[in-house]
């Protein structure tokens, strides 16, 4: 706010040094890289914080890094589109290996998520060593607080799933596309209440960790997805809500997560009540224990919004104050030919069922909003081809909503005339060309 107060300064400056004589720089020398701090949402226990670094230079920034520190009793729980380092209050983030420049006039944004609310800026801000505005030593501006939306990290993540479909590197898909995060398939029960990868695969030291630590190592990160339509689920398996989140919580300490999806598609959890309260309450229970962890739950839809059940599941968890953050659903397998419509549709009345059931505005409610959809052929052999992929993507974006994914990775390459197949996706199309499309999410 103190830049809005001495704004009439530099007229001021430039009436006296007409009247002295003085030599007065044009405007234009005094353009300098800046990076400007806004605050996304809050929903009171944490915030969202978007950071822009913008090159006003007339020259090329060939790497950039920006230091900042939070007023005390704040801190950061996770990052994406930066490489985030140091802990506590003071904070480093420099630009991600895929976006290692910026030309004269370009930007480029980070964000992060954090706790709790109430965070109004941000303190002693540096991009590479100068001041964030670009000269006067004060931090960049925080914005207006928007509706208090809950985007969750990893909100651009495909489905990889290692236990089918010939499962690529996901060192090469990332390389290829620039996409950082994925929702990894699926977290089952490998006998009563204990969760393993596939119900059969460690959750350490197996090729699940190993793909995990290499996603890592480019500078990604995952969300684990428990469920799927069939195998053995935990939720059924664990009698109550308190061994559920037990269960889940050897997931979240295994990994350190930051997000967890539950993917509740099939009948033994989706359409059975009791199953569906225990994984509310068990989900409750995490978000206790893990103050900004991000929890998703994944669901079947109509063309024009959640059913029976999915409505029961979002009122129920308004009743239970399960404190989910994203609810996705899966627009495919309708049988009809308009994806790009029929996508839409579902999305608008989930986003109608989460206002009217939170009492939330329009634009918080497509912020608790996720779609995964299914590339190239679906079960049903509808189309989703590159081109509907794009303008889904572009549709979210321009409303804001919380997840974008896609089943699957494992599907992202090019299978003309091949059917629905595990390992393609059915139709002509470059290999990782939806993952592409979603990292520009």
């Amino acid at each position: 706010m103190s830049r809005r107060r001495h704004r009439f300064l530099p007229l001021l400056f430039a009436l006296l040094a007409a009247t002295l004589g003085l030599a007065v720089a044009p405007a234009s020398a005094a353009a300098a890289p800046t990076a400007t701090f806004t605050v996304v949402s809050d929903w009171g226990t944490g915030f969202e914080g978007k950071v822009t670094v913008t090159n006003g230079g007339t020259s090329t920034l060939s790497d950039w890094a920006v230091e900042f520190d939070l007023p005390a009793g704040h801190s950061i729980t996770s990052s994406w589109d930066a490489q985030r380092s140091g802990d506590g209050r003071h904070y480093v983030f420099r630009n991600p290996g895929w976006a290692s420049s910026l030309a004269p006039g370009a930007s480029a944004s980070f964000g992060f998520n954090g706790s709790p609310g109430g965070l109004t800026g941000i303190q002693n801000c540096t991009l590479n060593g100068n001041p964030c505005d670009g000269g006067s030593g004060e931090p960049g501006d925080p914005g207006d607080p928007g509706d208090p939306g809950t985007p969750v990290d990893g909100r651009g993540a495909p489905y990889l799933y290692l236990g089918w479909g010939n499962p690529p590197s996901p060192a090469t898909v990332m390389n290829a596309t620039g996409v950082r995060w994925f929702t990894m398939a699926f977290v089952l029960s490998s006998g009563g209440c204990n969760p393993a990868w596939d119900g059969t695969r460690p959750l350490l030291g197996g090729v699940d960790a190993q793909a995990i630590a290499q996603i890592r190592a480019a500078g990604g990160d995952i969300v684990p997805s428990f469920g799927g339509w069939s195998g053995n689920k935990l939720g059924p398996n664990c009698a109550t809500a308190e061994a559920l989140a037990a269960a889940y919580q050897q997931v979240i300490d295994a990994y350190d997560l930051k997000a967890i999806d539950i993917d509740i598609e099939n009948t033994d959890e989706f359409e059975n009540e009791v199953v569906q309260d225990r994984i509310l309450n068990a989900l409750k229970i995490v978000e206790r224990d893990n103050p900004g962890i991000e929890t998703i739950i994944t669901f079947g839809t109509t063309t024009t919004g959640p059913n029976w059940w999915g409505n029961r599941l979002i009122e129920r968890a308004h009743a239970l104050d399960a404190g989910i953050d994203v609810f996705t659903i899966m627009p495919f397998n309708f049988g009809g030919s308009d994806m790009y419509a029929s996508t839409v549709s579902a999305a608008e009345g989930l986003k109608a069922k989460l206002a009217a059931t939170f009492g939330w505005s329009e634009s918080t409610a497509y912020a608790h909003v996720g779609i995964s959809g299914m590339n190239g052929l679906s079960d049903q052999r509808e189309v989703t081809d590159v081109s509907t992929w794009t303008r889904i993507r572009d549709w979210a974006s321009s409303h804001g909503i919380g997840r974008l994914a896609f089943w699957s990775v494992n599907r992202d390459r090019g299978c003309a005339g091949g059917g629905v197949a595990a390992h393609c996706s059915g139709i002509a199309q470059p290999d990782w060309e939806f993952t592409r499309i979603t990292a520009g999410f």
